[in-house]
């Protein structure tokens, strides 16, 4: 590629970010879009704008890039969670040191790659892209320890930064544990393969374990129930009170006398109201059979169960329950807001067989990515791509700016495409694997999408560049390195450009929320539905958090071997922090907070991006016969990987538990300040598995004349789930407040009200 086709994708992508940056700035102010760009709040200086016109509304402005400035680090923690804190570092980090490589590399490296060989130069925009890297340099040059140099001190600044930013992430961390208001996980634990009997139902068979073996500590427990019956019957009884709601001013007589009159068809006369009685009772009896749950079969073989204090939680948690491993496994409960409940009722001993099937699918689809991206690689390489399809040959040659397009845009555009459908397959594939709470299934789907993208944007083209040209580059597994020291600096070009489509322009349209915008519209204009104030999106951290970390890996592994990639890498970086900021604080909402957990992720990311480096660096060296740079290499690598172990001993157990010495103060702050028995009592109705079922108002619909139960059970649960508490009221905790005496009342009523409806009989 040459540096005019740089210019033209260059040229394009920077007119698509300033496009949007000033749609976004005009269309943010418009009063029918505030739903999608003030999605977590309503901004006061908002309401003005729901009146007449002013012409303000329409002209582009840079206010809402220095109100994301203006926010603070703890507004960011306090206002959008731990994990958009993590998110924020990461691109902090990421700007101090590509800053300092791209001082180093510009100015220090590029000129020696650029003069490495004597050769005649052309004028810049005719320069191929090659003449700026690496390969460039002549074998056995004396200059070769300017970027041995370089290599050292990138990598010694970023271990540097990289420690005080895991501290400063650490410290963070234990003050959201310790100074936040009492978290009802904090005292649960999730127990699973709860093993079952016949004689005793699960919620006594957790009573009976955890009041023999951890009676000091115990306090209650919640049984799981199988999102089954119980949901559909109470859903439904919800959904079809909304939608007759225009009976509940009526009274319905099922004792008055018949009537007769004649039939619109053939004219018999018929008893019609005698027939619907007699369908009503039995569709009342049809009700009661399918109304009378045991609810002990719809348990399932797990439950929260509730401790008195965070240290004898944290100990349940930690410890073997019994000698079968896959029986009463104990974890620390996620934050009620977190739980993924359709994923507790799969039994504790099938998990290990999802997560290897889950596994299998991911590395059959990151092979079957493989054919998309073989072919992008062959639309940046012009001659291979006019031998293929020679009638492209005359196109190609008669119109330049078509070979700059093909060259320098098209192929990172279509390869963005097909990204896109990366992120919900493996957001499928981490719902399969289990995992309990809404956090962990996006955590690992951010592992298996980062994993996806390091595989073929990275390693993926480098090699598949080379093997369009030869077959043989992973024929021998030793040489690795030195294919890799071959190919990356012939692929710094691609990269360059997928730094600008991916990076420039997809930062853009997060920024213009083009989906919401367009659902906006429709719901708002098309379909004439009400604006839905309810649902607010929570950050996509699967989606964005890989993107950042892998352009993080570019910019390390091209920082030495293709310095003109890092002032595009800085445009991104400065870019995506005001714009992630934006989002955070006005479009998304936090529902649930992992507490910092993708800050090992991408500590390991960026000691990978190091490590890679220096191995592509050292076989760079070999292949220039450079001993001496070489050799300097191999203890800069040793060096990283030891302070990579220090971090994971002295920083990384605080990310995979809690200090028993802070839960231990907190507890007993918590007795000295009375507060204990206050949080006891909210651990009552802190895991709701049915929040969205309210209570049936039926109040005003008066049934007369029938034999049902009047008297139906409405007694508040306690918490601690007996059999016996079961069979008296069949209330329970999860079903907030609603028996299922109450709920065979209210499905008896809708169906009666149902016949009716389609007799076309009102009473």
């Amino acid at each position: 590629m040459k540096i005019s086709a740089l210019l033209t994708s260059a040229g394009i992508n920077i007119g698509l970010c300033v496009l949007f940056l000033s749609l976004y700035s005009v269309l943010r102010k418009q009063p029918a879009n505030v739903r999608v760009y003030f999605g977590r709040r309503i901004a006061e200086e908002n309401e003005r704008l729901r009146g007449a016109f002013i012409l303000e509304r329409f002209v582009p402005s840079t206010g809402w890039i220095v109100k994301a400035l203006h926010y603070t680090e703890e507004e960011l923690l306090a206002a959008a969670g731990l994990d958009a804190v993590v998110l924020n570092r990461i691109l902090v980090f990421s700007i101090r040191i590509f800053s300092l490589a791209a001082l180093l590399c510009v100015f220090g490296v590029l000129p020696l790659n650029y003069f490495g060989k004597d050769i005649k130069h052309v004028r810049i925009p005719s320069e191929s892209l090659d003449i700026f890297t690496i390969g460039n340099v002549e074998l056995k040059s004396r200059w070769l320890w300017v970027h041995c140099v370089a290599l050292y001190i990138i990598s010694g600044v970023a271990c540097i930064l990289l420690y005080i930013e895991y501290k400063h992430i650490a410290r963070l961390r234990l003050l959201h544990l310790t100074s936040a208001t009492p978290n009802p996980s904090h005292f649960t634990v999730l127990v699973r393969g709860i093993p079952k009997t016949a004689k005793k139902s699960c919620s006594d068979v957790v009573d009976d374990f955890f009041t023999k073996y951890h009676s000091s500590s115990y306090l209650f427990h919640q049984v799981v129930y199988k999102v089954g019956k119980v949901q559909k019957i109470m859903t439904g009884a919800k959904k079809a009170f909304k939608k007759f709601k225009h009976f509940t001013d009526e009274t319905v007589d099922q004792g008055c006398r018949s009537i007769t009159y004649r039939c619109c068809l053939c004219g018999a006369s018929s008893n019609s109201f005698k027939l619907l009685n007699t369908e009503c009772e039995q569709n009342r009896r049809k009700a009661d059979n399918e109304s009378s749950l045991n609810l002990d079969d719809e348990e399932c073989t797990a439950a929260f169960v509730f401790f008195k204090t965070r240290y004898a939680a944290l100990v349940a948690s930690e410890i073997l329950q019994t000698s079968n491993p896959m029986k009463w496994v104990a974890n620390l409960a996620p934050e009620p807001e977190d739980v993924y409940w359709s994923n507790l009722w799969l039994p504790y001993k099938q998990l290990w067989i999802r997560r290897i099937f889950t596994l299998l699918g991911s590395i059959v689809f990151m092979f079957l990515f493989l054919i998309p991206v073989t072919f992008i690689q062959g639309l940046s390489q012009l001659e291979q791509l006019q031998q293929r399809l020679p009638f492209l040959r005359g196109i190609l040659k008669e119109k330049y700016y078509m070979t700059q397009l093909v060259t320098g845009y098209l192929p990172s555009v279509i390869l963005q495409i097909f990204l896109y459908t990366v992120a919900p397959i493996m957001m499928l594939f981490s719902t399969l694997e289990g995992p309990t709470s809404h956090s962990e299934r996006k955590r690992s789907a951010c592992c298996k999408v980062l994993y996806f993208t390091v595989w073929n944007i990275f390693f993926v083209n480098v090699l598949s560049g080379t093997v369009i040209s030869q077959l043989n580059v992973l024929s021998n597994p030793k040489d690795i390195p030195i294919q890799l020291a071959r190919a990356v600096p012939g692929q710094a070009t691609f990269f360059i450009t997928y730094v600008l489509t991916s990076g420039w322009a997809s930062l853009s349209s997060e920024l213009m929320q083009l989906f919401g915008l367009i659902y906006n519209f429709i719901r708002k204009y098309v379909l004439r539905m009400k604006e839905d104030t309810e649902f607010v999106p929570s950050f996509p951290y699967h989606t964005e958090v890989p993107k950042v970390l892998l352009f993080g890996l570019l910019g390390f592994t091209c920082s030495v071997l293709a310095p003109l990639i890092l002032p595009f890498l800085l445009v991104y970086f400065f870019l995506g922090y005001v714009v992630y900021r934006n989002q955070l604080l006005n479009v998304y909402r936090t529902r649930y907070d992992t507490g910092g957990l993708y800050w090992p992720i991408a500590h390991n990311t960026i000691i990978f991006s190091l490590v890679l480096t220096q191995v592509i660096g050292l076989g760079v060296f070999g292949l220039k016969e450079s001993p001496v740079a070489a050799g300097f290499t191999v203890p800069l690598i040793i060096l990283t990987l030891l302070f990579n172990q220090y971090c994971r001993n002295r920083l990384l157990p605080l990310f995979r538990t809690f200090p028993a010495q802070d839960l231990i103060d907190m507890d007993r702050e918590d007795e000295r300040s009375g507060r204990i028995d206050e949080i006891h009592h909210l651990l009552h109705s802190a895991y709701c598995q049915f929040p969205d079922t309210e209570d049936v108002p039926l109040e005003k619909i008066e049934i007369i004349g029938g034999d049902e139960e009047q008297g139906s059970s409405s007694g508040e649960s306690t918490g601690k789930e007996t059999c016996e508490d079961t069979k008296r009221d069949l209330s329970h905790p999860t079903l907030k407040g609603l028996p299922v005496s109450r709920l065979r009342h209210a499905v008896r009523s809708i169906t009666f009200l149902i016949r009716l409806q389609k007799r076309g009989l009102s009473a």
